[in-house]
């Protein structure tokens, strides 16, 4: 490419772009298909696996415990427990010491320790003689204790199935789960949502590597602790059956915990690979990476395990908001729970068939299909097969004695706001201290020297790309680089482009070429980032908005300017593109930040660029994309983060900040165990000794410019540590939500070496 001809129909070495109609759609529509492909491909990896798994099963043995704590990290379950010497029986005044009794069991209301902070309650149901097994009864999200036990209305008694295994000899706990109510999801003070209360606590989990499943996992393995320490007759077994939200913690607690000696599942076994249209907090990170519903059955094999295909709850949204509560926010992300069909279920069964003939125990994997649909949970073909699976003849069970509560002070919804309320405080308690543990996380990071800490920084960027933002594989098609006009002005000729990336995903956007670039000069690039719902032109087009049309602005001043579509555009449907993706270990950047790589490598490609002074200065969601792109993507010369820089973790997970994530409809947002990792001073510590700045506007209602200045004063000290205080800097002007460009033009002048007026 010689002199460039501003007046040609296209960019020289680009052949035409005849794209029509909404070309972020297409984009958005593209990476769809590109994820439904992957998930597809994970899943016959599962089956192979599994069938690999019955082939080796010594080496299957070998790597389980490296599975279970790979998928106890995925679920949240990382802190350690309390001892539970004994569980507590709840009574007071106003309520006896036994809540019921018959003449075979009584009925007793617990509570026990399982972390700081947080405890489980529940039932007990004691039968009269020695038990021949201990089991862990978990209902259903919105079904009580009481309920399950007989003792309050709401199930047929052929549902009750902690009832059902008293009757039948066995111990009997039934925690408390936490209901899909939104009473409690909110702060008074700021706003209430109509987020399920386990959408709620989820959001914040997620960002400091928690989740709701983990803590009821962790409720669940603590009252195996107690049984498993029991002084009785040491060969009184342990086992769990579940159904609905209480078949998935049964299944997930027995793949975790060997002494758990039988699991049933009930109303929850069948393919994930639709796991994204489910509630938002089923979603659990890399699930779909080794730990299908098959793959956990494996990890519990040879143990008994009993499937029941009894139909799952059915949860058709967010719970509806009552006239009353018109002030709610409503804020819940998409997903429902339908029941599976039966030939789903049973062909789930048959991918972990093999893992149990590996170990000759294929009769306890057992099937149960009730004979009616209305039959179960709790069939007596299951339940059977639990009993009989733990190694106990079943007693003869007593004629069903109608039971009553007798305590007159219980209230039910005080104790699920205190089992709420607990569980929030803990994830609350480890925000705060979150700067300790993420300290705790970079003391292997050499700051002796820049060159050791260029040799660190390169373990914790991998740490960062490809354990919480997700690294898929390298952009492998070529450019296919297509343009045509997009405008001009007295100073640049603008071109619409797009690049190829990988299969169905492509990179779309506009350059701007100043008209004043010499025959076989190279400039400076700067990568302009829109923001959310944000296009190209958005950044480029004069007019009133935050932008400024600073990409033009800049391109006068000299610069070749690039102004990519990032993909979070089109509501929830590119919000589901999360969804989709964090089963897989990935996110939206991921894919962003492929479409970036292959940009990249396009520019090194154009005679008029100096691929070595590429800067990026992104506002909004385009600072999140500043936070994230440049930090992985070394080929990047500096960064500006504009109008969000932050103490993101806070921001994400914070039930006191009013403009925070756990508030709004921006589900999309809290990133897995980011909270614990790398808050955004530890994105920006990747940066170095590359330059980096932020660009805050005092009145910006994204943060306050005291939570900026805390977390940016952190950059600042370990730029100064590597000796070069001079390559990050903090600009600071009165305004809001906007780019504002005083100190952030300079800045690129002197770290992208050029000078306005060049040529």
């Amino acid at each position: 490419m010689g002199k460039l001809d501003h007046d040609a129909p296209r960019l020289s070495g680009t052949a035409a772009l005849s794209l029509e109609g909404d070309v972020a759609a297409q984009m958005i529509a593209g990476i769809h298909r590109y994820l439904d492909f992957e998930i597809d491909a994970a899943d016959e990896a599962a089956a192979n696996a599994l069938r690999s798994t019955a082939a080796d099963l010594a080496s299957a043995q070998a790597q389980a415990a490296a599975k279970r704590k790979e998928f106890a990290h995925n679920i949240g379950v990382v802190d350690e427990r309390k001892p539970v010497p004994a569980l507590e029986f709840v009574s007071s005044t106003l309520d006896p010491f036994r809540v019921a009794a018959s003449q075979a069991y009584d009925v007793h209301a617990i509570r026990w320790p399982v972390l700081d902070g947080v405890t489980g309650e529940g039932l007990l149901l004691r039968p009269k003689q020695t038990p021949s097994a201990h089991v862990i009864a978990l209902p259903d999200a919105d079904c009580s204790p009481e309920m399950l036990a007989g003792i309050a209305p709401g199930l047929e008694p052929e549902q009750q199935f902690a009832r059902r295994l008293v009757e039948r000899g066995c111990q009997v706990a039934v925690p408390v789960l936490i209901d899909r109510a939104h009473t409690f999801s909110g702060n008074p003070a700021i706003r209430m949502t109509d987020q399920p209360h386990r959408e709620f606590i989820y959001r914040m989990a997620y960002e400091m590597g928690r989740h709701i499943i983990g803590y009821e996992v962790q409720k669940v393995l603590a009252l195996v602790d107690f049984f498993a320490a029991q002084a009785g007759p040491a060969d009184v077994p342990v086992g769990v059956f579940g159904y609905g939200e209480g078949g998935l913690l049964a299944l997930y607690s027995g793949a975790l915990d060997e002494r758990i000696a039988g699991v049933g599942v009930s109303g929850y076994f069948r393919n994930r690979r639709q796991l994204w249209q489910e509630p938002l907090y089923r979603n659990v990170w890399r699930v779909l990476r080794g730990f299908s519903d098959a793959e956990l059955a494996a990890l519990i094999a040879p143990r008994p395990l009993i499937i029941e295909a009894a139909p799952a709850p059915t949860v058709p949204g967010a719970p509806p908001i009552r006239q009353q509560e018109h002030a709610r926010g409503q804020t819940t992300a998409p997903g429902k729970i339908e029941p599976a069909p039966p030939a789903e279920v049973e062909a789930e069964v048959g991918r972990a068939q093999p893992a149990y003939t590996a170990h000759n125990a294929a009769d306890r994997l057992v099937l149960v299909k009730p004979a009616a649909a209305d039959v179960g949970p709790g069939s007596d073909e299951a339940l059977t097969a639990l009993v009989e699976g733990l190694g106990v003849q079943p007693r003869a069970a007593p004629a069903a004695a109608a039971l009553r509560d007798a305590r007159t002070g219980f209230d039910p919804a005080a104790r699920m706001q205190r089992q709420f309320d607990q569980i929030v405080g803990h994830v609350q308690q480890q925000l705060e201290v979150a700067w300790r543990t993420r300290e705790a996380f970079w003391s292997e990071a050499d700051t002796s020297s820049l060159e050791t800490w260029e040799e660190s920084a390169a373990v914790y960027r991998k740490r960062f790309w490809e354990g919480l933002i997700g690294r898929c594989p390298d952009p492998s098609l070529p450019f296919n680089a297509k343009s045509r006009p997009y405008g001009e002005s007295e100073a640049w000729t603008g071109y619409e482009v797009t690049l190829d990336v990988l299969p169905d995903i492509f990179a779309h956007g506009i350059l701007l070429v100043p008209r004043d670039i010499a025959p076989g000069e190279q400039r400076p690039v700067v990568v302009c980032q829109h923001g959310l719902e944000g296009r190209p032109e958005d950044v480029i087009a004069e007019g009133e908005g935050p932008y400024n049309a600073f990409a033009a602005r800049l391109a006068e001043r000299g610069y070749v300017t690039y102004a990519p579509q990032n993909p979070y555009i089109g509501f929830h449907e590119f919000r589901t593109l999360q969804r989709k993706a964090n089963p897989l270990g990935w996110t939206l950047f991921t894919f962003a930040i492929a479409q970036h790589e292959q940009m990249l490598r396009w520019f090194a490609t154009l005679p008029f660029v100096d691929p070595d002074r590429i800067g990026f200065y992104g506002l909004s969601y385009g600072g999140k994309a500043a936070m994230r792109i440049p930090t992985v993507l070394t080929q990047y010369a500096l960064s500006i983060c504009a109008g969000d820089f932050n103490e993101w973790a806070r921001k994400c997970a914070s039930t006191d900040y009013f403009s925070g994530y756990m508030f709004n409809h921006e589900w999309e947002m809290q990133e897995f165990n980011l909270g614990q990792t790398f808050n955004y001073a530890e994105m920006a510590y990747l940066m170095a000794p590359r330059a980096f700045m932020v660009e805050r506007g005092h009145r910006d209602a994204v943060a306050s410019d005291e939570w900026c200045a805390y977390e940016y004063a952190r950059v600042q000290r370990r730029y100064a540590d590597l000796k070069i205080p001079d390559r990050a800097e903090i600009y600071y002007f009165d305004g809001g939500h906007m780019i504002e460009g005083t100190g952030t033009f300079p800045f690129l002048d002197r770290h992208l070496n050029w000078t306005p007026g060049d040529s």
